[in-house]
């Protein structure tokens, strides 16, 4: 099977239900499937518009209520933990990263021994406080030290819970104001028991099915990112071999594609150009589709970058921009800040790919996505600033002025 690079494109945003509007409003249910097509959900705390998680979800569910998000993890038809970096992950598969849990000094920076050696005994004070007292957030403990916060920063008792949690000792019970509420693991997940755990080879066999599904196509090269998997890591050709994986190749890469036999319908739709991309979206920055900038620049042409890390006088686009995506193209990005209590989303600059074609069709496409984005942050007026190119910037402030027209598929 052979596909353009428009379809390599459409096969990809159909495995992450970015293919086409939804036809009916989401419900509860509706959330725990996407997390599971996507197999890992980002998390991310910047809210300049709505936290990650539950922009991605969006993305996909259109209007929901963010707290199925929360009621999903404190039911326990979540957890949280390091995948490809932090991640809401379906509870089934807490198996496959559990050997990371029993081996947390290879986990990097998210686990330090000096410091776990150094502080030992306030580690165990506090595993001790969660025992007797139960959940606790790290806010529950009062700072001493008389230090100020933040991650490099964080008092001994965020640390020792943090190790704690990197360790598997600990789980994420729940959140509360998105706010990590810790508990013992045993509590959390009671029953679970290490003598069912999966050998290494059958973990990197899975997560490598895992990430081609949820791919919906893969270059080898762009599995290892997607649950941050050291070596050595699975050979996919042996899973083609034994009928796991199919093997594909897209018009002009020289190396193959790896397919999961739950798209095959759809991968035969789209190398005969019958699967047809039609929804426009804004996307978060740790959108699974963007947050490999080298597989966004292969599979779309798309080079992005998140600068929110980026001194603000060497930013080129903004400070948290929000890729634009519209009929299966990446066609831009936009920073844009949600001001809740004056119910206004500020477009506080908007660029456009170079050479992108501004038919009215194309406008009305993104105004409308764009305003969807702004109802759903409870935020009827949008506001436009800088836009490139400038022309762009009246064609959207008239298009946004218009009457919403149902998004068509």
């Amino acid at each position: 099977m052979l596909f353009s690079p428009s379809a390599a494109r459409a096969l990809h945003l159909h495995a992450q239900a970015l293919l086409q509007p939804r036809r009916r409003r989401a419900a509860k249910a509706d959330v725990l499937a996407a997390i599971r097509g996507m197999a890992v959900l980002q998390i991310d705390t910047i809210h300049v518009v709505a936290r990650s998680p539950y922009l991605v979800l969006w993305s996909r569910l259109g209007d929901y209520p963010p707290a199925w998000l929360d009621e999903l993890l404190a039911e326990g038809a979540l957890f949280e933990y390091w995948a490809h970096e932090a991640c809401f992950v379906p509870i089934e598969d807490y198996r496959l990263l559990r050997h990371r849990m029993l081996d947390p000094a290879a986990m990097g920076w998210k686990y330090s021994v000096n410091w776990l050696r150094e502080h030992r005994r306030e580690v165990e004070q506090v595993l001790a406080h969660v025992r007797a007292h139960g959940p606790v957030r790290a806010a529950d403990f009062e700072r001493i030290d008389g230090k100020a916060g933040g991650w490099w920063q964080w008092k001994p008792e965020k640390r020792a819970l943090e190790v704690l949690y990197t360790a598997g000792q600990l789980m994420i019970a729940r959140r509360h104001n998105f706010q990590r509420v810790y508990d013992l693991a045993e509590r959390v997940l009671p029953g679970w028991d290490d003598a069912t755990l999966p050998p290494p080879a059958q973990v990197r066999r899975e997560l490598a099915l895992n990430t081609v599904r949820a791919l919906g196509l893969a270059r080898a090269a762009w599995v290892p990112d997607y649950y941050r998997t050291r070596p050595p890591h699975q050979d996919l050709d042996a899973l083609v071999q034994e009928g796991a994986l199919l093997r594909a190749g897209v018009d002009g890469w020289r190396d193959p594609v790896y397919l999961h036999p739950e798209h095959l319908e759809a991968a035969r739709a789209a190398a005969a150009g019958t699967l047809a991309p039609t929804l426009t979206t804004i996307l978060s920055p740790f959108d699974p589709v963007v947050w490999d900038r080298r597989r966004a620049l292969e599979l779309f042409g798309f080079d992005y970058r998140l600068e929110c890390y980026t001194p603000a006088d060497k930013r080129r686009h903004g400070y948290f921009t929000l890729p634009l995506l519209r009929r299966g193209a990446l066609v831009g990005r936009v920073d844009a800040k949600a001001h809740r209590r004056d119910g206004l989303f500020e477009l506080k600059a908007l660029a456009l790919e170079p050479g992108t074609r501004l038919s009215e069709r194309f406008v009305r496409d993104i105004a409308g996505a764009l305003r969807r984005c702004a109802q759903w942050h409870a935020c009827p007026r949008v506001l436009v600033g800088r836009t490139e190119p400038p022309s762009f910037g009246a064609l959207l402030q008239g298009a946004l002025a218009e009457p919403p027209v149902a998004e068509a598929a």
